[in-house]
């Protein structure tokens, strides 16, 4: 038996459940061995996520015979926590207007020619950092749609050297250079993956953050808002990751094969169970 920790599974209610997120959930509830087992619906896209899939991710786990601590922590419930987030970061000078459209960012770097690259793709070159204070007001002012982004460099130099923990690597020391200055809030969406996921697992007072080795870099940017913000660190365990037949992982926009569409075909949930076993 492990030893207790709280931990949580959060899917995005974008499609329905496929077996990697299964195999996710079923870790991080055996993971919390006598402890707790929380359920997050990180649901901050308006644009992307859908009631009528976050029923059926509730109703899927349940079938499996799943159990979790309530109340579910629903992020759309709670954007006033990540905008207190954010003023704060703002506060410490961390933050910067980005007004950039995705296609200026792309022709820039194709002009820089060879550009670094992070886990999500080319790097931002940095260009509204550039920006002098009073050009940001006139263009603040002038109702200019913008991103926050973070100032990494401005970032790392307050916090200086920092370390977490996976349970499956050891001591990690952070390096959140590798994303640059990520976007941390647009207008459409009101706080980033990073930013929320990070605050919500403080708020929560998860101790063990369990999730796929895909994610394994993005570790090392939550360590340094952590510090940033004051949050507790979690020790972490990134999982395997679960494979379809030609090697790739499971992914929904890759039409993956769903929980449900297993279920319609007569696998009852320890034919699930004994495959994620076995996989």
């Amino acid at each position: 038996m492990p030893p207790s920790a709280v931990t949580r599974f959060a899917p995005s209610p974008t499609g329905l459940l496929h077996l990697g997120h299964v195999y996710s959930a079923l870790f991080a509830a055996a993971a919390a061995g006598d402890g707790r087992f929380l359920l997050r619906i990180e649901d901050i896209d308006p644009g992307r996520c859908r009631a009528d899939f976050e029923a059926a991710i509730l109703e899927d786990l349940d079938w499996l015979g799943l159990t979790w601590d309530t109340p579910v922590r629903r992020q759309s419930e709670h954007l006033a926590d990540y905008a207190a987030a954010l003023d704060r970061l703002d506060a410490m000078g961390m933050l910067y207007p980005c007004f950039c459209t995705r296609k200026e960012i792309k022709a820039e770097i194709a002009a820089a020619g060879r550009a670094p690259h992070g886990p999500d793709g080319p790097l931002y070159p940095g260009t509204c950092r550039r920006l002098d204070a009073a050009e940001r007001r006139d263009r603040l002012a002038a109702g200019a749609d913008h991103a926050l982004r973070l100032d990494v460099n401005r970032a790392t130099r307050k916090t200086g050297r920092l370390n977490w923990h996976d349970r499956a690597r050891g001591r990690q020391e952070a390096t959140p250079h590798l994303f640059g200055d990520v976007v941390l809030a647009r207008k459409e969406v009101r706080a980033s993956y990073h930013l929320a996921a990070t605050l919500d697992d403080h708020l929560q007072e998860v101790t063990l953050v369990t999730r796929g080795a895909d994610l394994f870099e993005a570790s090392h940017l939550h360590r340094l808002l952590q510090a940033l913000l004051g949050l507790n660190t979690p020790d972490y365990h990134h999982h395997r990751l679960v494979t379809g037949p030609d090697g790739k992982r499971l992914a929904k926009r890759d039409g993956a094969t769903t929980l449900r569409a297993m279920r319609n075909a007569g696998n009852g949930p320890s034919a699930i169970r004994r495959l994620l076993r076995t996989h």
